[in-house]
This record gives C-alpha cells, sequence and structure tokens, in this order.
C-alpha cells in the first residue's frame, strides 16, 4: 500500500512538472488576431494600430532593391510596396498570429476584411496578403520559414509575374550584401 502511494505521487509529481515546463510553450502557441486600416512600410510589412507586422513565409525585395527586365533596371522593393498599398488601401485588414520574431514583429498572416469577413473565417487564400504578393510575383517563398506560398511562386514564375520577368536576386542575398 505505501509503494503504490509513493507511485501515485512520483506520477502526479512528474506530470505536474511536465505541465508547467510545457504551458508556456503552449501558451505562446495561442493564435490571437489583430484587424484594423493597414499602414505598409514595404512589400512584406504593415502597421495596423501601431503594431509591426510582418507577413509570415514571404519574403518581399528590398524597398532600395532593384531588378533587372532585359537592359531596364528598375526598383522592385518599391514597386512591391506599392503594390501591397494598392492590395490594402482603405480595407480592414485581419491578422492572425502566434509569435512575434526577434525585431518583436508579429509575424502574421493577413486577410482582406475584418474579423468577421468570410475571408478571415474560411482562410480564403485569393483574400491573404502573404498568397497575393507571391502570387503576383511582388515577393517570393520564404521556404527557410515556411513551404506555404511555394506554389504561388511556381504560379509566378511560370506567368512571368512581377520580378520573374527578368533577373534578380533574392531579397536575403541582397540584404547580405546591402
Amino acid at each position: 500500500m505505501f509503494l503504490n502511494k509513493i507511485k501515485i505521487f512520483l506520477l502526479i509529481s512528474n506530470c505536474l512538472i511536465f505541465f508547467f515546463l510545457t504551458y508556456n510553450d503552449v501558451k505562446s502557441e495561442e493564435i490571437k488576431v489583430i484587424s484594423g486600416l493597414a499602414i505598409v512600410t514595404d512589400g512584406d510589412s504593415l502597421k495596423i494600430n501601431n503594431n509591426k507586422i510582418r507577413l509570415v513565409g514571404i519574403d518581399a525585395p528590398e524597398l532600395k532593391q532593384t531588378c533587372q527586365h532585359g537592359v531596364t533596371e528598375y526598383p522592385c522593393g518599391e514597386m512591391s510596396k506599392e503594390r501591397l498599398d494598392l492590395i490594402v488601401a482603405d480595407f480592414q485588414i485581419t491578422c492572425s498570429y502566434s509569435k512575434k520574431d526577434r525585431y518583436k514583429r508579429i509575424l502574421g498572416v493577413c486577410y482582406i476584411g475584418n474579423i468577421d469577413s468570410v475571408a478571415f473565417k474560411k482562410r480564403l487564400k485569393s483574400l491573404e496578403l502573404n498568397s497575393m504578393m507571391v502570387k503576383s510575383g511582388n515577393a517570393v517563398a520564404y521556404r527557410k520559414y515556411s513551404d506555404e506560398y511555394i506554389k504561388d511562386e511556381e504560379y509566378a514564375k511560370i506567368n512571368k509575374k512581377g520580378i520573374w520577368i527578368g533577373n534578380f536576386e533574392m531579397p536575403w542575398d541582397w540584404r547580405k550584401k546591402n
């Protein structure tokens, strides 16, 4: 009888230790939502209510980055920002997230519409900013962090959309050099 009580005590103790050690990890993975009018800062970042949001899983050319189409060099970083600006203009934007990056930016998947919109509730790709930017060729799939947008990138590449019309340096390579 005494050994059974010790075994039960040890089992309960182990369970409690496990719970307390994993609680913060589970809590940090909780899905949160932010919604409002967005201000675009570049082709893969925006602000809603002074919260900086990085569109997770994609990488857009940097603002000062240029790309090549034939012999013509053009400001593809600025064009990427302008595209996102056109998409979000005067719309409520809703982002879901569970993490922040090392710069304290929200890593979000964002949709056109408010928290009650069909787009947000059903997670419609056609109204998802992350997907729209890659599929239009104004950003690339950030494979280092996600494989979610690879098909969108392949579509843009095959159809020569945006930066895929010519030559460009991947944004992460451009950042390393500049």
